[in-house]
């Protein structure tokens, strides 16, 4: 659920009924409809992508396997896509979330390896996810304590927070990946596992989408986070703890780096230090193309969701066609502008209702 339908009522001018205005041409009904929608423009998008590979490369795109090995390949970044969505929406932003998922993933894997490494048994597991959900949560909040006490702008808290995250966990490691970081039941499961042929990976992505997708349109906690993008002056005259609400906006954050990290330890078996250094990048991107505003006070974790998808089905069509790699960074550059564009096309439609 998105906030565009409180952005169309704050944002929409008074007007005087018996005055026309002759250089307004307002659009079709249906056409506002559809332009209010942010989700729509994004998922015609994706279906349009969907469309040409299939008929680019028949039998070999639009498969079972390659369909499900891109949910998969996915499914982390939905996770924290649909923390970015909180925090974009709040006008903040994260650059430090490929750090926290490492950091995050260093503190579970260093415990695995002491306690059984890959043979180790369940509540070695449990505990494994306890520690990399409370790092992360801990760090997210940290930075959101920072950014909501001390007045420093998300982008150069967050950038520290990226570098420092990241040293400590080299430090920890010696900048090596640890052997036997991820226990075989790990992986063996939420790895590797299905239910009913749906990997698990897929449906925890599901899982999380749901709940923080009610979270953000039905709860008290959601109209807080809209409205504290849109306008957080008139929030804290409301009495609205401004600050507060960051801290836990910036710890969900976090927290859902930290499941970022058990999925990527389910998934690799290994911490991979140094090839998460892009993830906030893929991640912003798609929160952006999923119609969430850099600006604030509008977005939707299904518009993330979709965002999150686009450049996974490019990048894995043009594998497909066989185009060449350094061509897939072009072409997604070329879909992120025509994304922006779109979105801007529908604003104006929207101002001329």
């Amino acid at each position: 659920m998105t906030a565009d339908s409180q952005d169309i009522q704050s944002a929409a001018p008074v007007r005087d009924p018996h005055r026309s205005d002759s250089r307004r041409i307002a659009a079709p009904p249906w056409l506002r409809r559809a332009a209010s929608i942010s989700e729509l423009w994004t998922f015609l998008i994706l279906v349009a992508l969907v469309a040409f590979f299939t008929i680019a490369a028949p039998g070999k795109f639009f498969t079972t396997y390659n369909l499900t090995q891109i949910a998969v390949n996915a499914a982390i970044y939905v996770v924290l896509g649909v923390g970015m969505t909180y925090v974009i929406i709040t006008a903040g932003i994260d650059l430090s979330i490929g750090s926290v998922l490492v950091l995050a993933a260093v503190a579970a894997g260093e415990y695995n390896v002491h306690h059984g490494g890959p043979t180790a048994g369940w509540g070695t597991v449990a505990v494994c996810v306890l520690i990399a959900l409370a790092v992360g949560t801990v760090w997210g909040a940290l930075q959101g304590a920072v950014v909501a006490t001390g007045k420093v702008p998300p982008l150069i808290v967050t950038l520290g927070g990226l570098g420092a995250a990241l040293g400590l966990a080299e430090l920890a490691t010696g900048g090596q990946d640890p052997a036997g970081a991820s226990a075989a039941h790990l992986q063996n499961s939420l790895g590797f596992g299905k239910v009913l042929g749906i990997p698990w990976m897929v449906i925890l992505a599901a899982v999380v989408t749901a709940l923080f997708g009610a979270l953000l349109g039905g709860t008290r906690f959601g109209n807080y986070t809209l409205a504290i993008g849109s306008n957080p002056t008139a929030v804290r005259r409301a009495g609205i703890p401004v600050g507060r609400h960051l801290i836990k906006v910036y710890g969900l954050m976090g927290l859902l780096a930290g499941l970022g990290a058990v999925m990527w330890l389910a998934s690799y078996g290994t911490t991979s230090i140094a090839g998460h250094s892009t993830d906030n990048l893929k991640v912003i991107t798609a929160v952006v193309l999923g119609g969430t505003s850099l600006f604030g006070g509008r977005g939707s974790v299904v518009g993330t969701v979709i965002g999150v998808f686009i450049p996974a089905v490019l990048t894995t069509g043009l594998i497909v066609i066989g185009v060449q790699q350094y061509w897939q960074d072009v072409a997604v550059g070329v879909v992120l502008v025509a994304a922006v564009y779109i979105d801007q096309m529908r604003r104006r439609i929207r101002e001329r209702a």
